[in-house]
């Protein structure tokens, strides 16, 4: 065994990420190189069948037929203009994801660890700091330097034996996965803005209600709607106007020109102009059509860099509201703690402090953002059996999870749902997972064949004959990836109205005000029926209802009418009976804290104290009053064997989820021992409320 407790021939297949430990296999027919400078010449001795550019990271993927790779992988080691090179993975049980490694690795260390320790630990394994990492305390990203001899995820591994290391993630590179591709011909209108027709495929009240909103508002140009996506083409004419463009950025192209180089990068402008096509009579209108636009467009690739990228833009630019109708290419994948970090910082910093609203895409693939599904009958088996499907972007804390619903007022068949599905919005219909099939990163199942009623939706498209759609507009739009840029308009318009909003009011205000649509229907595709409401108001497949642009902006201009500032109390509840924790056991212990004071939390914090001979076994939860978990300590402590810490709403920001919910119940504190051999008690925790 590792001195990490991992075998040593696993050492190099283990990703930690997010607190979990993904397990990786290596690609026989491809390897990834680095050339330093970056425009050195392609060496001509490595042997290849084709190459492409991974921009922002600078890595280059070379193909190659299995029987050469390891001759290709030890010629391109021995080049002095190649710095990196390394093998590609997929995580298993994730068919055809493709992850790249990079020479990164973050390291948050113990609490006041010294600045010699941490020097230690890292120049052993030939690692080099480049930098802390803004908003965590204790957390740095280091780059392996040339005397490096082992790969990322091995010495990620290595340092997670230390005890002064809390935890350890190698940067990964993955494929940015857009949720849309459209297929056919919808009807030629703005249906889910407004409408007062019925017909077999247009129920009543299945718009937005937009036009009361808009007798309220048509949105500021003081309000920033950020669209990131693969380019948006901003010489549309539903794109002009004084004001209407700010701080474009394309992190692909390295300039400020984020235009689409391809037919094949339509997604963008599609997306923007569901939110904020100019009204200027003629073309189509967005959502929240007098607030500007910030177009920006991605490298297509999810490493840490390139997200903090995205997020650091729109917060330093100015951006109220970012809308991502994309997702990771791929099954299962948490977001490392650099990511989470990002949009936490998006979600607190921007707007000077009151948190730019993030909106994401729940994704098309008729499957939890997070759980389990036993899957069959998928193409050449390439998923079996139980699989864990987990959506990283779309479940933190900070971010509105967006799913769709229909013309019909019914589930959009592809949609994915889940416990942490915020709203929902209106977009098309279709077999589930029509678009993954044309992207080739997620195959579908083939359980539904048929087209399912629903209209599309109809927004902008690249201009000329390049986009989805001969012409400057697409009449057959849709996904979750349509649905999330009806939000973003709408939480713009919400803002528009009052500005002194936090991101988390306006959340709480699309979800307290959307309309409880209901459909009753088995799922054709898994035959689950999760359309009805649960005693707090939230539905799996459409979360707190279908998004009302009318009530959420009336509700807004009434509390920015009624609003006058109260200052945060504190309640400090503490408990300090120490209990034993059972080794071994998935039940492990709850300890209470019983609140009787009713008031929206303002704040939350929890501090721990626990005594252990082994903290790498324990995992740590709070549970709320009203059943919700979240986790405050993954099992990443390694040999530590005593724990004093406080989570709080920067450290922990799945506490957030709680904002704004009554403060009063019973709270427990839920330890697990998840492996035999140590034990330990709980000394203490205490419950601190702002209310």
């Amino acid at each position: 065994m590792s001195a990490a407790g991992i075998p040593e021939e696993r050492m190099g297949l283990l990703l930690q990420r997010g607190g979990e430990e993904l397990v990786l296999v290596k690609v026989g027919d491809r390897f990834t190189l680095r050339l330093e400078p970056p425009d050195a010449a392609f060496p001509a001795a490595i042997p290849h069948q084709q190459y492409q550019h991974l921009p922002q990271v600078n890595l280059w993927e070379i193909s190659i037929a299995p029987e050469q790779l390891d001759v290709a992988m030890a010629t391109a080691r021995q080049q002095t203009s190649i710095a990196f090179a390394s093998h590609v993975y997929q995580v298993r049980a994730n068919p055809e994801t493709l992850v790249y490694l990079t020479d990164e690795i973050t390291v948050q260390f113990a609490r006041d660890t010294p600045a010699r320790v941490r020097a230690e630990l890292t120049e052993a394994l030939h690692l080099e700091e480049t930098g802390a990492i803004a908003g965590l305390a204790d957390a740095y990203v280091y780059r392996l330097t040339a005397a490096a001899r082992e790969n990322p995820l091995k010495l990620a591994n290595r340092l997670l034996a230390a005890s002064a290391v809390q935890l350890a993630e190698a940067n990964v590179v993955i494929r940015q996965d857009s949720l849309y591709r459209p297929q056919d011909e919808f009807y030629p209108q703005q249906w889910y803005l407004h409408h007062d027709r019925s017909s077999a495929e247009l129920a009543p009240g299945s718009h937005i209600d937009v036009e009361r909103a808009w007798d309220i508002t048509r949105g500021q140009r003081s309000i920033v709607v950020a669209i990131t996506d693969d380019a948006i083409d901003i010489n549309h004419p539903d794109f002009q106007g004084k004001g209407k463009l700010v701080a474009p950025q394309d992190f692909k192209g390295r300039d400020f020109l984020p235009l689409p180089d391809s037919d094949q990068e339509s997604h963008g402008t599609a997306c923007a102009g569901v939110a904020v096509a100019e009204e200027n009579g003629q073309g189509v209108v967005g959502v929240a059509p007098g607030c500007a636009l910030m177009p920006i467009r991605t490298t297509g690739f999810l490493d840490d860099q390139a997200v903090e990228q995205i997020f650091d833009w729109a917060v330093q630019k100015g951006a109220s509201v970012i809308s991502c109708s994309w997702g990771a290419a791929a099954v299962h994948f948490p977001l490392s703690l650099r990511q989470s970090a990002a949009l936490n910082r998006a979600a607190t910093q921007g707007r000077n402090g009151k948190g730019c609203v993030i909106v994401f895409a729940a994704g098309n693939a008729n499957r939890p953002i997070q759980g389990t599904i036993y899957e069959q009958q998928w193409p050449r088996n390439l998923l079996n059996g139980p699989t864990d499907w987990l959506a990283g972007f779309a479940l933190h804390p900070d971010v509105i999870a967006v799913a769709a619903c229909t013309s019909t007022s019914k589930k959009s068949a592809y949609s994915n749902w889940g416990n942490q599905i915020s709203v929902c919005a209106p977009s098309n219909n279709a077999p589930p997972g029509m678009w993954f099939q044309q992207t080739g990163f997620i195959p579908t199942a083939p359980a539904v064949q048929q087209w399912l009623p629903g209209l599309g939706i109809f927004t902008t498209d690249q201009l000329g004959a390049l986009g989805y759609e001969s012409g400057n507009f697409t009449r057959n739009f849709g996904g979750t990836s349509s649905a999330c840029p009806v939000v973003a308009g709408v939480a713009a318009l919400v803002l528009s109205v009052n500005p002194d909003l936090t991101a988390t009011e306006v959340r709480q205000i699309l979800q307290q005000t959307a309309d409880k649509i209901v459909d009753r229907d088995r799922d054709p595709q898994l035959g689950l029926q999760l359309g009805t409401y649960n005693q707090s108001g939230h539905s799996q497949w459409f979360g707190y209802g279908k998004v009302n642009a009318y009530q959420a902006v009336k509700a807004a201009q009434q509390q920015a009418q009624t609003a006058s500032p109260q200052p945060t109390q504190r309640r400090r509840e503490e408990r300090t009976v120490a209990i034993a924790i059972p080794d071994n056991d998935p039940r492990g212990i709850a300890s209470p804290i019983e609140i009787t004071t009713a008031a929206p939390l303002r704040d939350l914090q929890v501090t721990v104290i626990v005594e252990h001979t082994f903290l790498g076994d324990l995992e740590i939860r709070l549970r709320a009053p009203n059943g919700e978990t979240a986790l405050l300590q993954n099992r990443s402590l390694g040999t530590q064997t005593h724990l004093t810490a406080t989570y709080n709403l920067t450290t922990t920001p799945v506490l957030r989820r709680w904002l704004g919910q009554t403060s009063a119940g019973r709270w427990h504190l839920w330890l697990v021992d998840c492996a035999p051999g140590d034990t330990g008690r709980l000394r203490q925790w205490t419950l601190d409320l702002g209310i």
